[in-house]
């Protein structure tokens, strides 16, 4: 058995798989012994690959290394060449630039028109319908405790009936925020059927498949571009769980592999080109959180496969530019540089080191309860006819999040306005609830606030945010997943502190904060992430940039790393390896360790009493043979030998260039007849007139594939696997091909070790 390959199918859209071989008509005989060598000039379509194929990192790598040395020696013989070459080293820096504009243009239209239409829900400006509520008062006489309450701004109660008071006006509101949702989110979710049903999801998993090698066409597009960058917005606006961070990191990748082909040199090599998009991810994290630095390091953690150190600098460059790009299209929103400003005046004490452990343990088992609850819910929906309508799905999610969130205010304000109201610790001109104190400004110096009571706002608010906090843990459950863009939002939380509590009694002075609330809020955010994402070092850098608060990195490492240890000792997958293994993505996890004591020869195929393997010899087949395999076949590459007794390996040829090469021999080589023979040599022995022209088919024929010995560990072989990007190993012993090992091999074998399903892995 050789190397067989994966068709996904994908809800929405039913794809067919690659189509086979066809029957060719035979032309006639011309009676010459003449060799064709038509594949002098390349041929369109040799060398590309399938749609659902893995890309050949070896051969990728190689082609721009020819390329590159070619463009070198040229530029030594004019001018023209020079400055060719010199474009050429600068285009990957003008493609960063490229990347960095439009995404960070695209995220700054998303964020400023989801504000607005989160608004929207809830009223209208009269001075221009266009603004949302903070800038519609920007311009109000209003006095600074009813900033938000100027008369520009109108409810749907006051438009509708005349005031905005009393039972009728509330459940007239409560009923116009609850349209307004499943009208966004009903759009949002027919979009994604009707025009591009690779828009749904966080697009993470997808991604981080892709940059392993995989070809998934479509899901980079231009369609897929601009229903995700629409119905992302209609996803947010509509008030369901879920935040933009992933679906950004999907746009901004849709825009890398877009723009490359602008350039040949990555418009040609799907190993350059996995390069820009680890960049664009980058770019993605850095305008979804406002985090340049974050989001390389995102990149490289999380995302992606191949990772050279040129790429981290283009990576930073295009995270740059995207950050600096939203910060013009948007300078008074909340996704700025630093995206959630805090300034915190009190230091950390070594004792709160306790509580951030234990901030980090909760966030670990909210991750590992999260990702088990969540998969189980996306298995059922994929086995169940819930799978079967998803736009219900999406209408009911909604409508029950809707109508709980309404009347609790902290779920029904926007995710990024409810952190940001969380992060910030409480200043005199606060109006928050959560700053309600007990005012004695007769202590007050300055901006420091002395020791005061807490107010009614503060036992509400507290209440209203644990209400908040288990609405929002067990809706996420359901919502991430959807046929919808669903991003991870950051969940945060709020500390009150006793200040006569004995413990505080060795650091608390009178009239001295003895914590700060906001801090908390902030640890307990990245120990949530942390325990769903798995994320380390990038997170901390990312809460870091999300805050400005560079003194408090420690806690944030303590939380962090708690909670990842807490939700790997419970399950080692973060969400989204554990949606890459649910779909059967061909991807194999880096960060896993291989060590069971198995050899080449227990995963090779063909294996006992399965048919011999199917190969083709160099010299001594027809072309009628060739297509007669290629037929009665699906694998995408042959083994060639040199015959079928001696079974000493020559090289590997895919399925497809065989088939573009046999096909355009036909159509216009003279004398191509059924029975001519394929020769993969230099030199082919001299035939009688009588027989047809022979075809040489040696620049196809990957001389080098990679071998291993049959006695040669399993752990080596993954670690080939993994490192150099195989789509395939062959297997010898003594210099004999005996078998073949493909990447779905590897990764049913390691399925079958952990006690799951090899069958599971099926790529659909």
């Amino acid at each position: 058995s050789n190397c067989e390959e994966m068709v996904l199918n994908v809800q929405f859209s039913p794809l067919t798989p690659p189509s086979g071989f066809s029957s060719y008509n035979g032309g006639e005989m011309n009676g010459t012994s003449k060799m064709m060598d038509f594949l002098e000039e390349p041929l369109p379509g040799v060398g590309t690959y399938e749609d659902f194929n893995t890309i050949d990192w070896v051969r990728e790598k190689s082609r721009d290394r020819d390329r590159h040395r070619e463009i070198t020696s040229r530029s030594k013989e004019s001018t023209w060449a020079l400055i060719h070459s010199v474009s050429d080293a600068f285009s990957g820096w003008l493609l960063m630039l490229f990347i960095g504009l439009l995404a960070g243009s695209l995220a700054g239209l998303i964020d400023i028109s989801a504000h607005w239409m989160t608004d929207l829900k809830e009223g209208v400006c009269l001075a221009g319908f266009w603004f949302n509520h903070e800038h519609c008062c920007w311009k109000s006489n209003t006095t600074f405790t009813d900033r938000d309450k100027c008369p520009e701004w109108k409810s749907w109660s006051q438009l509708i009936i005349g005031h905005g008071e009393g039972a009728f006006a509330y459940i007239l509101n409560y009923l116009m925020y609850v349209i307004w949702a499943l009208l966004f989110s009903l759009l949002a979710v027919l979009l994604v059927k009707g025009f591009a049903p690779y828009a749904c999801g966080s697009g993470i998993p997808e991604i981080k498949t892709i940059l392993s090698g995989f070809i998934i066409r479509g899901y980079l597009g231009k369609w897929t571009l601009i229903i995700k960058t629409i119905t992302l917005v209609l996803a947010v606006s509509s008030g369901l769980s879920l935040g933009k961070e992933g679906p950004l990191v999907h746009v901004a990748c849709c825009c890398g592999n877009i723009l490359c082909h602008l350039f040949t040199k990555y418009r040609k090599n799907e190993a350059k080109r996995r390069e820009v998009l680890s960049a664009a991810a980058a770019a993605g994290v850095s305008v979804a959180f406002g985090a340049p630095i974050g989001g390389v390091l995102f990149s490289l953690e999380e995302v992606s496969y191949y990772f050279p150190l040129k790429t981290l600098w283009r990576s930073f460059f295009a995270a740059l530019v995207a950050a600096f790009t939203l910060r013009s299209i948007n300078p008074f929103g909340n996704s700025r540089l630093v995206l959630f400003y805090v300034e915190f005046h009190m230091p950390w004490h070594l004792l709160e080191l306790v509580p951030f452990i234990l901030l980090g343990i909760f966030g670990g088992l909210w991750g590992a309860f999260f990702i088990r609850s969540n998969i189980a819910w996306c298995r059922r929906r994929k086995t169940t006819k819930l799978g079967k309508y998803p736009v219900l799905e999406v209408f009911v999610v909604t409508a029950i999040t809707a109508i709980l969130a309404f009347p609790n205010e902290y779920t029904r304000m926007s995710t990024s306005e409810l952190i940001s109201e969380l992060f910030n610790d409480c200043g005199i001109l606060d109006s928050s609830k959560l700053c309600e104190y007990v005012n004695d400004f007769n202590s007050t110096k300055g901006d420091d606030l002395p020791d005061r009571a807490a107010g009614p706002g503060v036992y509400t608010a507290m209440w209203q945010l644990a209400l908040a906090l288990i609405m929002k843990v067990f809706i996420t459950i359901f919502t991430f997943g959807m046929k919808v863009p669903s991003g991870l939002f950051i969940p945060s939380m709020l500390a009150f502190y006793h200040h006569d509590w004995v413990i505080f009694s060795g650091w608390c002075s009178q009239g001295a904060d003895c914590i700060t609330p906001g801090l908390y809020a902030m640890v307990g955010a990245a120990a949530c992430l942390g325990g769903v994402t798995r994320m380390t070092v990038s997170l901390v850098v990312i809460m870091f940039e999300l805050t400005g608060g560079l003194e408090y990195i420690v806690p944030l490492m303590a939380a962090a790393m708690t909670s990842k240890w807490m939700a790997d000792a419970i399950g080692r997958e973060g969400i989204y390896d554990a949606h890459i293994r649910l779909n059967g993505y061909p991807f194999l996890e880096a960060k896993e360790e291989f060590s069971h004591k198995t050899l080449a020869m227990d995963v090779m195929r063909p294996r006992r009493n399965d048919p011999p393997l199917t190969v083709i010899t160099q010299d001594s087949m027809t072309v009628e043979d060739v297509e007669t395999i290629i037929n009665e076949t699906t694998y995408s590459g042959y083994p060639v030998v040199v015959s079928r007794e001696s079974q000493r390996l020559v090289g590997f040829v895919l399925r497809r260039d065989l088939i573009i090469s046999i096909e355009n021999a036909r159509k216009k080589q003279d004398g191509i007849v059924s029975t001519s023979i394929i020769y993969f040599t230099d030199h082919s022995p001299p035939l009688p007139p009588s027989f047809p022209s022979m075809l040489k088919l040696r620049s196809i024929l990957d001389l080098s594939p990679f071998t291993v010995t049959d006695q040669t560990p399993m752990e080596i072989v993954v670690d080939i696997f993994r490192k150099l990007g195989l789509r395939q190993c062959l297997v010898t012993h003594n210099g004999k091909l005996l078998g073949i090992i493909t990447k779905k091999d590897v990764l049913k074998h390691i399925a079958q070790l952990a006690n799951q399903d090899p069958d599971s892995i099926l790529f659909n």
